[in-house]
């Protein structure tokens, strides 16, 4: 399998693979899921029809006027009351939650377990989901190569990356016109990608979003996909320093949920009643804007 520009890959390895990872007790680990989750809004909470083409949307929520003794909209707004100050939010750690899926046997979409070896036929999908809203990033290298953004991309979402908290988000999509564009097929190729996921609160300096980034792509001057500055890239690799709390499930095989479709056709956030995702990563502090992690593939 070789990326390509218009089409949004991803390929899960170890948690060896996740930069720093924080050691942590059992009861730590449970911390991480229930932080992660107590987040997703219960069923009777899920947005009417007429909200749901707007929670879908990946380009940015555009500033709204403050209404005396209010506080700016536009999202990022995710966290808990202070105890010593009820006007006051405190920010949620970011998080990111990963679940690896495949097609069975029976045409069924099932979870699998994202550390098996990858061979020539399989195919992959991801399901992703964050518990604050923010902005996506996914850099790749090949063999050790250049860094090159393969998302945003100006072909997919309206160049936009803004997710909103556990609204799902698919890599690549189910709802692809095209059966070969739902799924990653692994070819008779073999070689090592790696994938850094990057979710901030913030966009990040010197990448253009957006309408900027269908501009910046369609100028010919310009290459695309885009490959990161080297003081951007430098900040980037800093921050996998960075602990992060991971929780990962053992249990796989069950086969997605309609419920799960219906949220991510329709732009609906997943509920306390769905399944949850495989692989959990949290930020070790709520102070951090930013969350990377490392992603590997050893296709064999």
């Amino acid at each position: 399998m070789r990326f390509k520009a218009f089409i949004c890959g991803l390929v899960v390895a170890s948690l060896a693979g996740l930069g720093t990872v924080a050691a942590l007790t059992q009861d730590q680990e449970e911390d991480v899921r229930g932080a992660f989750l107590t987040t997703r809004p219960k069923p009777v909470d899920k947005p009417a029809k007429g909200n749901e083409a707007a929670r879908r949307n990946r380009r940015r929520p555009r500033p709204q006027a403050v209404k005396p003794g209010g506080s700016p909209g536009g999202g990022n707004t995710t966290g808990a009351i202070a105890k010593d100050d009820p006007n006051k939010v405190t920010p949620q750690k970011l998080g990111v939650g990963l679940t690896l899926l495949s097609r069975d046997s029976l045409g069924l979409t099932v979870r699998i377990d994202p550390t098996r070896t990858f061979r020539k036929g399989d195919r992959v999908r991801v399901l992703l989901e964050t518990n604050n809203d923010g902005y996506l990033y996914i850099f790749n290298t090949t063999n050790g190569g250049k860094p090159v953004m393969i998302y945003p991309n100006k072909e997919l979402d309206q160049g936009g990356n803004y997710l909103q908290a556990h609204v799902p988000f698919e890599i690549p999509s189910s709802t692809a016109g095209e059966e070969r564009l739902r799924w990653l097929v692994f070819d008779e190729f073999a070689g090592n990608e790696r994938l850094y996921f990057v979710f901030t609160r913030e966009p990040l300096p010197g990448i253009p979003l957006e309408d900027e980034l269908i501009a910046f792509c369609s100028d010919a001057k310009n290459t695309c996909p885009i490959q990161p500055n080297a003081e951007l890239w430098a900040q980037l690799e800093k921050e996998l320093d960075e602990p992060l709390h991971t929780d990962a499930s053992k249990k796989y095989g069950k086969a997605q949920t309609d419920p799960e479709r219906q949220a991510i056709e329709r732009g609906l956030g997943l509920s306390t009643q769905e399944p949850e995702p495989s692989l959990i990563m949290m930020s070790a502090s709520a102070k951090s804007g930013t969350l990377v992690t490392v992603l590997d593939l050893v296709h064999k």
